[in-house]
């Protein structure tokens, strides 16, 4: 039965190579439970569409079973997402190896000219492989992580950092839209990251009041118009940055004797940056209503003018002789007291 097999084959009219021959075998053991007989191109189909469905549920499986492992292994999703998406890759790639063998088709047998693979390189992977490695330096220095509120400081631009692959970083931005930069750009950009380890930010207020303002009651008054804020740290210990502390209560200060009233900076600090003009908006409103009943007023810009015996003398006759000269009859010269002008030329 078995040297019946071998003679069919040599008497075929076509050619088969051997990785026909190695695709038939292997297909026809996937296939021997049928109980009726499959042409060749159907059997690779079928067996190619297996091989797929086996790669996505096995991918599947896989990331179910140790996702959460290999989260807490990382500890930072974007290298959780890497790492999950390289297991899909690896898996995926293994099933395609799978179906290039079903298909007789050797890795050998893929292949470009050295001249053709250069230009290759350098006109198309060139610039994805630059941003790879820029995808690796920003994994490796940790500038800003998945879920990370961020401002690009060219664009005046804030977002939610989406996702971080090797190739690009996809920002949801306030607007509710998305920017996808590509990692090369992205390490050449000024980046301001409001998330990075402590979400506490610290915000400012400039408030000017008169000189005639009661000025402890408005330094008392701007404290609690912040303190009020329900995202507005309203005390507790000190927030450290670096080697300094600062208060954690929303704190005045006299900050200059400007030229029309006394400049005072309140400084507070807020516990989500995300909504950092509301929360200012909140501490101007508060402060606008906590002032009404108080004795501190708003200072704007406004000039006294003073005259004493250094700033001369003005010719008032010269105002009245004008109003006379406008209510005198036509063709009459006008009646009343005449000043007498003065010779010099500062009007002594």
């Amino acid at each position: 039965m078995h040297s019946g097999r071998v003679l069919l084959l040599q008497t075929t009219p076509t050619a088969t190579p051997a990785g026909a021959a190695r695709t038939s075998e292997v297909t026809q053991t996937l296939l021997s439970w049928l109980p009726f007989v499959v042409d060749l191109w159907v059997a690779r189909l079928l067996s190619t569409a297996i091989i797929v469905a086996l790669a996505w549920g096995v991918s599947r499986l896989v990331v179910q079973l140790f996702g959460r492992r290999i989260a807490q292994w990382f500890r930072r999703p974007s290298l959780t997402r890497m790492a999950l998406r390289g297991i899909r890759v690896a898996i995926y790639a293994f099933g395609f190896l799978s179906i290039l063998g079903v298909w007789g088709v050797k890795i050998t047998d893929i292949g470009l000219s050295v001249a053709v693979f250069s230009a290759v390189v350098g006109v198309v992977v060139a610039p994805i492989v630059g941003s790879f490695i820029s995808g690796v330096f920003l994994l490796a220095d940790q500038p800003y992580e998945i879920g990370d509120m961020i401002e690009l400081a060219d664009r005046d631009q804030r977002g939610f950092v989406e996702d971080i692959t090797l190739r690009h970083t996809k920002i949801f931005t306030l607007d509710n839209s998305f920017l996808v930069i590509p990692n090369g750009t992205m390490r050449e950009r000024d980046v301001i990251n409001y998330s990075a380890e402590d979400p506490r930010m610290r915000l400012s207020l400039d408030v000017l009041v008169t000189y005639e303002s009661d000025i402890a009651e408005a330094r008392s008054i701007v404290e609690r118009a912040a303190r009020e804020v329900d995202n507005v740290i309203g005390g507790g210990p000190d927030i450290r940055v670096g080697a300094a502390r600062y208060p954690a209560a929303p704190t005045a200060y006299i900050n200059n004797y400007a030229d029309h009233g006394v400049l005072l900076t309140l400084r507070y600090w807020v516990t989500e940056p995300y909504k950092l003009l509301a929360a200012r908006s909140k501490v101007q409103t508060n402060l606008w209503t906590l002032m009404d009943d108080a004795d501190v007023e708003i200072a704007y810009p406004h000039s006294h003018l003073y005259f004493d015996d250094t700033s001369g003398s003005m010719q008032v006759s010269m105002a009245e002789q004008a109003g006379q000269t406008a209510d005198a009859p036509r063709g009459e010269p006008a009646r009343g007291p005449v000043s007498p002008q003065s010779s010099d030329a500062d009007g002594e």
